[in-house]
């Protein structure tokens, strides 16, 4: 194994919360790929110098789970050779919390309020429950780990806006099919306000100044234990485990799940 860390930042300025899914250990004694699989936020500010960075890693695509409207108003940058593919996970949603970040940074006034009415907690919960049944996320989902059964599109980088919901269930749940701990699934998961929060600090600045909590800033900028454990009761709810979660909300086959445990864990 890598004496590197799993989890361990890659610290691009432009590219932050980036990082590498692999090295975690799973319960048979073996470990998710390093190499393989990237998580970051969007690629729309990304400059000359951190593109080469990703050129390094040997990218072959990129998965955009934001909306379209995201992706209209702030395109990822383009990388040579790469394959990009959006899979819009929040085309069905009347909630959208994750989707509706960008407004939300766009006006710290307004925001300020619906954080002092004490519902932005209560709305991204919804949000990740919404995750596990709306059929524009299982479809995407689906469509995302199937890409991970053939050598084609990895190395593979995903993403969503600020990379921590949408992306943030994605690794859990795929990690939590490899045979990863809950205990790790869920220090990778908050290893995001680690990682992404810095890079926003300029972003709670304007909101303190319009009047907004920091107490309550970071559970909508950041994420929370209690997101994800909501994802994952709505899994063991409607589907029992994480097993029938994949068969039966992603249709992807026992075969298909083992095949994706072959491929993206190894002994070393």
């Amino acid at each position: 194994m890598s004496a590197e860390a799993p989890g361990a930042p890659i610290p691009l300025e432009t590219l932050p919360n980036l990082r590498d899914v692999g090295g975690w250990p799973t319960a048979d004694g073996r470990y998710v790929r390093r190499g393989v699989l990237y998580r970051s936020t969007a690629l729309d500010r990304l400059s000359d110098a951190d593109a080469e960075v990703l050129a390094g890693l040997g990218i072959r695509c990129v998965v955009d789970f934001r909306t379209e409207t995201e992706r209209t108003s702030q395109p990822d940058r383009e990388l040579p050779g790469v394959r990009a593919l959006a899979e819009d996970l929040l085309a069905d949603s009347q909630i959208a919390i994750p989707a509706q970040l960008q407004a939300f940074f766009r006006d710290p006034g307004q925001a300020a309020g619906f954080l002092a009415s004490g519902r932005a907690d209560d709305a991204m919960r919804a949000a990740y429950s919404e995750i596990i049944s709306l059929p524009s996320a299982r479809a995407g989902y689906a469509e995302f780990y199937r890409l991970l059964l053939a050598d084609d599109d990895v190395p593979l980088l995903y993403h969503c806006t600020t990379g921590k919901d949408r992306t943030g269930w994605a690794t859990a749940a795929l990690l939590a099919l490899l045979g990863v701990s809950e205990a790790d699934i869920y220090r990778e998961y908050l290893l995001t306000n680690e990682q992404l929060l810095p890079a926003l600090e300029p972003v709670m600045a304007r909101f303190e100044a319009s009047g907004a909590s920091r107490d309550k800033l970071i559970p909508v900028l950041g994420v929370d234990a209690s997101y994800l454990d909501g994802a994952f009761a709505a899994v063991r709810s409607e589907f029992g485990d994480i097993e029938g979660y994949f068969t039966d909300g992603l249709d992807i086959t026992p075969d298909e799940q083992n095949a994706l445990r072959e491929r993206l864990t190894s002994d070393a």
